[in-house]
């Protein structure tokens, strides 16, 4: 009787945990790696490599509803889409063969995971923070910023974004959305936050397979997760036109920071 109260808490924090973490990636765009993967190596101890895999393949579906809504609401970009594709799946693919190849349960693979995650936590809570003078520099420097100059840019930022989303399920949203602001600075944010989700959805599925087939996965941690990010989502599609993003985005940035400099401290 212990175990199955443990066990029903357990399910129940998971939901929590999807829940909010779900409101957040359709507010914002951020918050599906950013903020689930080190929630689930740092609060509930699963191993690096599992909480990658299996936040993976959370944020694929977690995203395809919210895209659906986004497209519903005519707020996705599909050209910009296209072009982030055209880098990431490629890296996508790299990243996991290089994962099979050095083995994704070692323990060398895992520091790195973990590594990795902290360090792009940290740079996106700084981009997070500095964005408008980031978007004030860029445009001050190029007046035609945005256009067809971001082409090029737009697919490099695909690629980088996609070895980083693989290897750490960390890039999509925290990355992807400070990025597309610097690209298209001429774009609505809730374009932006579409756009993004939407580029998201064949990137963490394909990284979600592939680690699925390296025996990365939680499968009844992933349906629980998944539970509670469904309406979460839904609910943060939605209510993005209505958010203050001068409150919300210290306040994201500060979090990230946080959970960047705990992944980093030697365990």
């Amino acid at each position: 009787m212990d175990n199955l109260l443990h066990f029903l808490a357990g399910e129940q924090l998971y939901i929590l945990s999807g829940l909010l973490v779900g409101v957040l990636v359709g507010l914002t765009g951020v918050g599906g790696g950013s903020l689930m993967t080190p929630l689930l190596i740092l609060l509930f101890g699963v191993h690096p490599s599992t909480a990658v895999g299996t936040d993976l393949l959370y944020a694929a579906v977690t995203k395809t509803v919210g895209s659906t809504v986004h497209h519903s609401r005519k707020s996705v970009d599909w050209r910009v889409v296209r072009r982030l594709a055209m880098g990431s799946i490629p890296a996508t693919v790299i990243v996991l063969i290089a994962l099979s190849h050095f083995g994704v349960d070692s323990k060398p693979v895992a520091r790195v995971l973990s590594l990795t995650l902290g360090l792009v936590l940290l740079v996106s809570c700084v981009l997070l923070l500095l964005r408008n003078r980031i978007l004030a520099w860029a445009v001050a420097r190029d007046p035609d910023f945005g256009q067809s100059t971001s082409v090029r840019l737009t697919i490099v930022t695909g690629f980088v974004v996609g070895a980083l989303v693989s290897l750490s399920s960390v890039g999509a949203g925290a990355l992807g959305t400070i990025a597309l602001m610097a690209l298209y600075p001429r774009m609505p944010l809730v374009r932006v936050v579409g756009t993004d989700i939407a580029h998201a959805v064949p990137l963490t599925l394909l990284a979600g397979l592939g680690h699925w087939a390296l025996g990365s996965i939680n499968p009844s941690l992933l349906v629980a997760l998944l539970t509670g990010s469904i309406p979460g989502i839904i609910i943060g599609s939605y209510a993005v036109r209505f958010t203050p993003e001068a409150i919300l985005r210290p306040i994201l940035a500060t979090v990230l920071g946080l959970v960047g400099l705990k992944m980093l401290a030697p365990t």
